[in-house]
């Protein structure tokens, strides 16, 4: 059990039956009336932010939020496996889980699969990728003064700008998070 008053930025908690996280909180001893805990969190799971105000003796339940490295094995229709790097188990997550930049993760990536109770909640893709362009309009040698960019596909099937220099069989830097081209990369 958790009392509101030794809330700390990242705790997380029960609260309803959710799962939250403190984002920011404050102690507030007001001149007049009792102190309280105004506190700014995060739904773990649905990624809803919300502030509410504690009375700093209310208790909660702690929440332990089991984050693991997990290498991604393979695809079967909407089920992605990872594989656990300690017990070799594969565990099937549906693909509905899964955020927009898991489409710049290849077979044999270490991504995070954070899971609550046993139950699979995000899995979290590496921030920068190395890939390898496989199709995209003809490089032109000396525009790189320019911003100007064009679609190319990179090995996951996913489809970025890239700057007019780069050809099929370059390998570039990608910010998953973003999905931007970083810079070319050495493989």
């Amino acid at each position: 059990m958790i009392s509101a008053g030794e809330f700390r930025n990242g705790v997380t908690f029960e609260l309803d039956g959710k799962v939250m996280q403190v984002i920011e909180f404050q102690h507030v001893k007001p001149g007049k009336g009792a102190a309280f805990v105004r506190t700014k969190m995060k739904n773990v799971i649905t990624g809803g932010v919300t502030e509410t105000s504690f009375n700093p003796t209310e208790k909660f339940e702690n929440a332990y939020v089991d984050r693991k490295n997990m290498e991604y094995s393979y695809s079967d229709g909407d089920l992605y496996y990872f594989m656990d790097q300690e017990s070799y188990e594969l565990v099937p997550i549906d693909k509905s889980i899964l955020t927009d930049s898991f489409r710049f993760v290849k077979e044999n990536m270490v991504c995070t699969v954070s899971s609550y109770k046993g139950n699979v909640f995000s899995v979290e893709a590496p921030n920068f990728v190395e890939l390898e362009i496989t199709d995209t309009d003809p490089g032109f040698a000396g525009n790189t003064a320019t911003n100007a960019s064009k679609p190319a596909t990179v090995e996951t099937g996913a489809e970025i700008k890239v700057p007019l220099f780069l050809d099929i069989g370059d390998c570039i830097k990608i910010d998953t998070r973003t999905g931007e081209y970083l810079e070319r990369a050495k493989g």
